[in-house]
């Protein structure tokens, strides 16, 4: 085996640098870095709602998760617009689960994770018989975001009549996402 030690590489003619053939690995040596590759997963959030509130019934209500485990570039605000606004352009995995207290029997509950103000998706469940236990609702998406003026919410819907309410704790009800690595 022999071994090249050099500074740089650059190709003799055109713009291709071929390492290896077919069939090979190429492998970093032990402690080495690598850069220029791949791309990271950020921004990245997940939000929660800190404390339980209220559920308007009848109406969509947008959730306030206004408080944070993690928020990679400051692009949640969980203070004023509960929101997400990604600074930077690319496709984004976007989950959140609400776990909602009692639901009546043929009373729908509906959650959407909504872009500029759109539902964009909307995920609907009506149970058929009445529960006195909590009821979790959740979805995922994959959207596009142009990293400026995008931001995307959660609302829910429910309609039993009364009020009911979002239970709050670290992982009860949540909003997250991610940028996915084109």
């Amino acid at each position: 085996m022999s071994k090249l030690e050099t500074n740089i590489i650059a190709p003799s003619t055109g713009t291709t640098i071929t390492l290896g053939e077919s069939g090979d690995t190429v492998a970093l040596g032990s402690g080495a870095t690598q850069t220029g590759f791949g791309g990271v997963n950020t921004p990245a959030f997940l939000a929660y709602v800190s404390t339980s509130s209220s559920l308007s019934s009848g109406s969509y209500t947008k959730v306030q998760f206004n408080s944070e485990l993690f928020d990679s570039d400051s692009c949640y605000d969980n203070a004023t617009n509960y929101r997400f606004t990604p600074t930077s352009s690319g496709k984004y995995f976007l989950s959140t689960i609400c776990r909602v207290d009692s639901i009546d029997s043929g009373a729908p509950i509906e959650i959407s994770i909504y872009k500029n103000g759109n539902g964009q998706l909307n995920f609907r469940h009506t149970p058929y018989n009445t529960t006195s236990s909590p009821v979790s609702i959740g979805e995922n998406l994959i959207v596009t975001a142009n990293g400026t003026t995008d931001y995307f919410e959660v609302y829910i819907y429910q309609n039993s009549g009364t009020r009911n309410v979002i239970q709050g704790s670290t992982y009860s009800s949540w909003f997250g996402g991610y940028k996915i690595i084109e």
